[in-house]
């Protein structure tokens, strides 16, 4: 049985502008409305791994196993050991067949300009939006959890506290 793509939103912002509360809210909005939702985020750190060190999973991918694939009472972890840097979206949204929305956290050089991405991107200022604006392609929505009072250019700005049924929303209608 093949499973099916979900459909791809990309959350971008500079850091500490808010994109994991935007996630961790469009997240809890969808799966409210029955959506299953895949999140993707981006770790630029080199180092970083989200095995521990010292346990048997972290052993056997140090003894060479390109993949490594944990499973308890109630989840299932893959870990593949790989060149990310040649990752592509089509590469990334395979992990996540089956899922009905993926929303993706970072990639900015990946997704800023994929016209087939529509973006939330997060953002402190009025400033940094009409920057943001010159940069990233398709915005469907500013976001973030600070108030603005400015207008922002060619989307609107929803609070991500009190609005974030109107940002589902938007999801929605890509979905």
């Amino acid at each position: 049985m093949k499973r099916r793509k979900p459909a791809v939103i990309a959350v971008i912002g500079s850091k500490s502008s808010g994109k994991t509360t935007v996630i961790e809210a469009l997240t809890k909005e969808l799966t409210k409305r029955g959506y299953r939702v895949a999140a993707v985020k981006h770790i630029p750190e080199k180092d970083f791994t989200i095995d521990t060190k010292g346990k048997d999973t972290w052993r056997f991918a140090k003894a060479g196993a390109k993949t490594v694939v944990a499973i308890s009472p109630t989840e299932i972890s893959t870990i593949e050991k790989v060149d990310t840097d040649k990752l592509t979206l089509k590469d990334a949204m395979e992990r996540c067949r089956g899922n009905d929305i993926a929303i993706i956290e970072g990639f900015r050089k990946l997704l800023g300009e994929n016209m087939n991405v529509p973006k939330i991107v997060t953002v402190k200022s009025a400033e940094e939006a009409m920057e943001a604006a010159k940069i990233f392609k398709p915005i469907i929505a500013f976001t973030g959890p600070y108030k603005l009072r400015e207008t922002v250019p060619n989307a609107p700005y929803l609070d991500v506290f009190e609005e974030k049924d109107k940002l589902a929303d938007l999801v929605e209608e890509i979905v």
